[in-house]
C-alpha cells in the first residue's frame, strides 16, 4: 500500500470554484461536497483511518482567482490549515470563451494574484505541504479554442507549483487520458462540470499525487 504524505491529525483545506464546491452548502451533500473532495475524503477515511484528517471544503461555484483572494483571509488564513489544494482558472478563462469578458482573468492578473495568495499564505501560516491542482477543459482536440486559450493557465499553475515546491495535480492529463476511451460528452456535459466518473478522475488525480495510490 502506498502512503500518502499527509500524517496524523492533519487538516486539509481544499479550494476553489464550483467543482471544489459541488453542493457543500446543501443538504445531502454538506460539508463536503458530492464531487472529488467527498471522493478524497471518503478514501482516505476509509484506508487510513487512524491518521484521523481532517477536510475542510471552501469551493464557490462561479469563482475565479479574483473571488478566492477576495476571501482568502476568511476561507484559507483563518483556517490554518496543514494542507492547502487549490483548484482555479476554468471560471477565468471561460467568461472569455461566453463572451462575459469583464468576468475574465486575463493569464498575467492570474498568474500576479495566484502567486500573491500563495506567497501571503507562506509567510502566515507553518503549512505543511500545497497542492495545485490544474485548471482543465475535457475537450479532446488540443486546437479547440478553450482549450488553447487555457494553455498559458496551465503553464502558470505548472509554473509556481514548481516555484513553491508544491504537489502538482495534472488534471488536465488526467482528462486527456480517459478522452482515449470515452467523448467529452460521457464526463461532463458542458467540457467543464463533471458527472461522477468525472469527479473520480479527479479524486485518483489528487490521489495519486499526493500517494496515497500507486
Amino acid at each position: 500500500m502506498e502512503k500518502p504524505v499527509f500524517t496524523e491529525g492533519q487538516k486539509i483545506l481544499f479550494i476553489g470554484d464550483s467543482i471544489t464546491d459541488c453542493g457543500r452548502n446543501s443538504f445531502p451533500s454538506a460539508p463536503y461536497g458530492d464531487g472529488y473532495v467527498s471522493m478524497v475524503r471518503n478514501y482516505l477515511t476509509a484506508v487510513y483511518p487512524g491518521l484521523y484528517l481532517e477536510f475542510v471544503n471552501r469551493g464557490v461555484g462561479g469563482d475565479t482567482i479574483r473571488d478566492l483572494a477576495y476571501r482568502w483571509d476568511r476561507d484559507v488564513l483563518e483556517e490554518e490549515p496543514d494542507w492547502l489544494s487549490v483548484k482555479v482558472g476554468i471560471n477565468d478563462v471561460w467568461a472569455f470563451i461566453t463572451s462575459m469578458t469583464s468576468y475574465g482573468v486575463g493569464v498575467e492578473e492570474y498568474e500576479e494574484t495566484y502567486r500573491r495568495l500563495l506567497a501571503e499564505t507562506r509567510e502566515k501560516i507553518e503549512l505543511s505541504g500545497l497542492i495545485l491542482m490544474d485548471p482543465y477543459v475535457i475537450e479532446a482536440d488540443p486546437e479547440d479554442p478553450f482549450r488553447k486559450t487555457m494553455k498559458p493557465y496551465l503553464e502558470v499553475v505548472g509554473r509556481l507549483a514548481r516555484e513553491f515546491g508544491a504537489i502538482h495535480v495534472e488534471s488536465q492529463k488526467a482528462f486527456d487520458q480517459v478522452l482515449e476511451h470515452r467523448p467529452a460528452p460521457f464526463w461532463a456535459d458542458d467540457r467543464v462540470h463533471p458527472d461522477g466518473p468525472g469527479h473520480a478522475v479527479l479524486a485518483l488525480a489528487f490521489l495519486r499525487a499526493t500517494g496515497a495510490l500507486g
